[in-house]
């Protein structure tokens, strides 16, 4: 496991929100802009009026690559997420239930959270079928 974020005031509601299973991002009530990573002011406005606010929790897939585990195990698959509130609202995050040779580009997927501690580590498994997917090797 690797160690667990060590959450600052600007991004603790980040790492906790996952508690009730939603997943939350900032956003500007002056824009509407939702922001990620985490910051104090909104890079579209500037202005400092950022709160948490859901969203759905379903994204797809935009890239993925493999990250190595324990040598027995198969790799990890780390996806960067983008998400239907806005067009360019992504994060990355770990893929579960996928396996490495399953992982692809289009593909839908819903939040799930990992209970660390008090930390919510936000994760990713596939939802439903594929619409329109890219496999890795094509």
């Amino acid at each position: 496991m690797a160690p667990l974020p060590a959450p600052g005031p600007d991004e603790a509601f980040f790492w906790t929100s996952g508690s009730d299973g939603r997943l939350r991002f900032l956003r500007c009530r002056a824009c509407g802009t939702f922001l990620h990573p985490p910051s104090p002011r909104c890079p579209r406005c500037l202005s400092a009026d950022v709160q948490p606010e859901p969203v759905t929790g379903t994204g797809t897939v935009q890239s993925f690559t493999f990250v190595a585990g324990a040598a027995d195990a198969p790799p990890d698959v780390v996806a960067w997420i983008g998400f239907p509130e806005q067009d360019d609202l992504r994060m990355t995050a770990r893929l579960v239930g996928v396996a490495p040779a399953d992982a692809a580009i289009g593909m839908a997927v819903t939040v799930e959270f990992e209970e660390h501690e008090d930390v919510h580590l936000p994760v990713f498994r596939a939802a439903g079928g594929p619409a329109d997917r890219r496999r890795a090797d094509t």
